[in-house]
């Protein structure tokens, strides 16, 4: 224990490692947290001033957005869909765009084009939600299991997979929840699911030092005339960097969830994700999602920390191994859409270059002749990789320490 609290203290001294925190902290949670609640995405329109062309009002917006949607009651049914388009197209005609902003129109409108298709007018460029007569917005959950029949027949997903997806879909209850959806979609489709990819290159910058800078600072002679030796030293810095991952993502994660429970509070966290996204399969609601996308982000790092350090115990240049870290998560981000569908799905499983925002969506793997919904993997794999690696980089660096 001493040894490691050595390590960790002389980690948490370096100051390369502070700096990473506080921009890592500052374009998290001040930027893409706070800021893009009160202004860049929730500020009312017409300051033409700003460069986002948003007043810095956000607070209010988001509380009008949340009481003008408790008008149309707690559940979404045929009726409340007829009565949310048909106060839009009032609130239109009479011109008050200011209080369009309160509306969810955006969703509402992917709802439309999903499920109404032959309502829409190919010859206007008004959004659906501005000309469909609300009258002809029946059937909604029967149009939308239909939809999700169709989608998995044309994405190819037919037989024991369809039949397994739909299994799962069938425990979404109905008819779902209604609240205020936009805030909500921001936070799980962005905000929280872009943050591994952000922490990667932070985490990259500490932890490709954390072998390979004894090398730099030679400092390699002195740690095997210790009483530890290489094969406790190793231990420590392994325990030191899985620790400071764990530490760095609760400095980032605490604060955005306070700034969350500020602005958005806990109004709408039994909403089904299907409220998002309407031809997900998934049984979660908004706070379940909100829990496995944190879940993904903290086992991703911490088998991306496994990684990284396994690169660092085998080159002895810094810089070699900050590469070599980063092209592990941004190279197959960069070369993915050039690939198969099939190898896209397996780079996913990779620490970090997955996404948590698969629960949105119905992809599978075939594993043994049994098929597996990918979120599920997604969250164990990436963990696994890094536990594998991590014995690994004691021995490498041990043997270089030896040589």
């Amino acid at each position: 224990m001493e040894l490691f609290l050595l390590e960790h203290t002389k980690l948490w001294r370096k100051r390369i490692v502070k700096i990473c925190v506080l921009l890592c902290f500052i374009y998290i949670v001040i930027f893409g947290n706070i800021l893009s609640f009160q202004w860049f995405s929730f500020g009312s329109s017409g300051d033409y001033t700003s460069a986002f062309g948003n007043n810095f009002d956000g607070y209010g917006v988001i509380r009008e957005s949340q009481e003008y949607a408790l008008n149309f009651g707690e559940e979404l049914t045929d009726e409340t869909l007829q009565q949310v388009v048909r106060d839009y197209q009032r609130m239109e005609a009479a011109g008050m765009e200011k209080e369009l902003e309160k509306s969810d129109w955006k969703i509402i409108n992917s709802w439309l084009a999903t499920l109404y298709p032959e309502l829409r007018d190919t010859e206007t460029y008004q959004t659906m939600i501005s000309y469909v007569n609300p009258d002809k917005l029946t059937g909604f959950y029967e149009r939308r299991e239909q939809a999700i029949s169709d989608f998995l027949e044309n994405n190819g997903q037919t037989g024991a997979e369809k039949e397994y997806l739909l299994r799962m879909e069938k425990e979404v209850e109905s008819p779902f929840r209604y609240g205020w959806v936009d805030g909500w979609s921001e936070l799980l489709a962005s905000m929280v699911a872009d943050l591994g990819s952000v922490m990667a290159l932070f985490l990259a910058i500490v932890l490709s030092s954390l072998f390979a800078g004894e090398w730099y600072d030679n400092t390699s002679p002195l740690v095997l005339t210790t009483k530890n030796g290489w094969g406790k030293v190793a231990s420590a810095k392994i325990l030191t960097g899985l620790v400071f991952t764990v530490e760095f993502f609760a400095i980032l994660v605490i604060p955005s969830i306070l700034s969350q429970l500020l602005f958005i509070g806990t109004s709408g966290w039994n909403m089904p994700i299907q409220n998002i996204k309407l031809l997900a399969i998934a049984p979660m609601n908004m706070l379940q999602a909100e829990i496995y996308e944190y879940m993904f982000v903290l086992l991703g790092t911490l088998g991306f920390a496994g990684v990284v350090m396994f690169i660092s115990a085998t080159v002895k240049n810094n810089v070699l191994a900050f590469l070599f870290s980063l092209a592990c998560v941004y190279g197959p981000m960069m070369i993915a859409e050039y690939l198969p569908y099939e190898l896209q799905k397996i780079l996913d499983l990779l620490p970090l270059v997955g996404s948590g925002a698969d629960i949105f969506r119905t992809n599978t793997f075939c594993i043994f002749g049994k098929y597996v919904w990918s979120p599920y993997l997604l969250v164990t794999v990436p963990v696994l990789i890094g536990i594998f690696c991590m014995p690994f980089a004691v021995r490498n660096w041990s043997r270089r320490m030896k040589a």
